[in-house]
């Protein structure tokens, strides 16, 4: 297939008259749009307003997609143990697939083309066929919880069993889209054997990473602190859960010891602002992890906590929280923001995603400047970090297949899956 356009290849490098060449599952060609032409006349040609790479949702919970809305307004750990658990532990089999159907739905027609997503305790088997049914990309993850989970807590043992058949059976199926990551909840909810058992499950596989929460707010690290002795990162690097295998969302509140943690280790840290403003657990300290070299990508969280899953939301309020954190309108400019959304949510994700260069994956979205909001456009990059939303994507690619096609979605019965996801979250209320 044949994209032209506004290429914005990454976060450096835009074709103004640009076009993208796919065949099969990667990417041949990119470059301007007459070179494009004069060698593959015959490919299929698709013309956007702007063509880029697909962008990673690096921290998402696409099963909590039945919840959104369910509880604003409060604070972190009330919002997660009076009302997401709760949720989440009513969940049966056919529910947990509908909402994370409903999740990847709405991450392929806003531009998402991989995922990094911490599922549930129970029924994980679900989104990890949803997402292979649906054609995107992801890292997910059973969540482990063997401590303080009421309705979801289960053994250590009996977690990190199923977790390890989890992974003989999805790691690296659906033709490498889907892979795993060995996903502790956070060190609140998880024993030291937990925690310590889940570096040795992912030692035992090649290629599978490590997901889990960590810092996102004060009263999580006090906690912690109470139990261990040490803060949070502090504690998971002592029990293995620090690494360039190692996906660590939020890090609101770290302190200079925990820093250099994580640079050290070569961690990376998921941003997701939004979330942090909702549930008001601060501002995480994005410029200096970046000057200290860890990789920052970004996620949108949960549908409960957010309410969306629109990562160019997600950009743009990256960007303004960190200007108006430290006062200084220069920090996190367009250009770094788009490389955490797309080149540092690959590396969160372990896919050599995240830019469009011959030789990758094709995971190319296409999108429309034709509105008030995109005129005029002097800056792609600007645009995409400030000014596009996620319902300006057309069309969404993922190894070559198009996934999402003009409001259509090729692979599953959108209509049926809004209906049934509305008819379980109205029985969700009543239970």
């Amino acid at each position: 297939m044949r994209l032209t356009g506004t290429v914005v290849a990454d976060s450096q490098t835009v074709h103004e008259d640009g076009a993208v060449v796919t065949s099969d599952d990667e990417i041949v060609f990119v470059g301007d749009r007459e070179t494009a032409s004069d060698r593959y006349p015959d490919h299929e040609m698709r013309e956007f307003d702007i063509v880029a790479p697909g962008i990673v949702g690096a921290h998402v919970h696409s099963v909590q997609s039945l919840g959104r809305g369910i509880a604003d307004d409060e604070a972190l750990l009330d919002w997660l143990f009076d009302h997401v658990l709760p949720m989440e532990a009513s969940m049966d089999a056919e529910e947990m697939w509908t909402a994370a159907a409903l999740g990847y739905m709405e991450c392929l027609a806003s531009g998402v083309t991989t995922v990094v997503d911490h599922l549930s305790v129970n029924h994980a088997e679900q989104a990890f066929e949803a997402a292979g049914q649906i054609g995107i990309r992801g890292l997910l993850g059973k969540v482990l919880m063997d401590r303080d989970a009421p309705g979801l807590r289960e053994d250590a043992d009996a977690g990190l069993a199923e977790s390890q058949r989890l992974i003989e059976q999805y790691h690296g199926s659906f033709d490498d889209r889907i892979r795993y990551a060995v996903t502790p909840r956070f060190a609140v909810s998880c024993t030291e054997d937990c925690l310590r058992g889940v570096r040795e499950l992912a030692d035992d596989y090649g290629g599978v990473r490590i997901h889990t929460h960590a810092s996102e707010n004060r009263d999580e690290i006090e906690t912690v602190q109470q139990r261990t002795g040490m803060r949070n990162i502090e504690w998971l690097d002592e029990v293995g859960l620090t690494g360039p295998d190692v996906t660590l969302a939020h890090c609101v509140w770290t302190d200079d010891r925990e820093r250099r943690i994580v640079a050290d280790t070569d961690t990376t840290v998921v941003h997701c602002p939004s979330s942090n403003m909702k549930l008001a657990s601060g501002i995480a300290p994005v410029g200096d992890y970046l000057d200290r070299g860890i990789p920052v990508a970004l996620g949108n969280d949960g549908p409960p906590c957010n309410n969306t899953l629109d990562p160019f939301t997600e950009m743009r309020q990256a960007a303004l929280l960190q200007k108006v954190d430290i006062l200084d309108a220069t920090a996190l400019p367009a250009a770094t923001v788009f490389r955490m959304a797309t080149e540092h949510g690959a590396r969160a994700s372990g896919f050599d995603v995240g830019a469009l260069r011959a030789g990758r994956p094709a995971d190319v979205i296409g999108l429309t400047t034709d509105m008030p909001r995109a005129t005029p456009i002097h800056d792609p990059l600007s645009h995409l970090v400030f000014a596009a939303h996620g319902d300006d994507v057309r069309f969404t690619m993922v190894d070559g297949e198009v996934v999402y096609d003009d409001g259509t979605f090729p692979n599953v019965d959108a209509r049926q899956i809004r209906a049934d996801a509305q008819r379980y979250a109205d029985a969700l209320d009543n239970r």
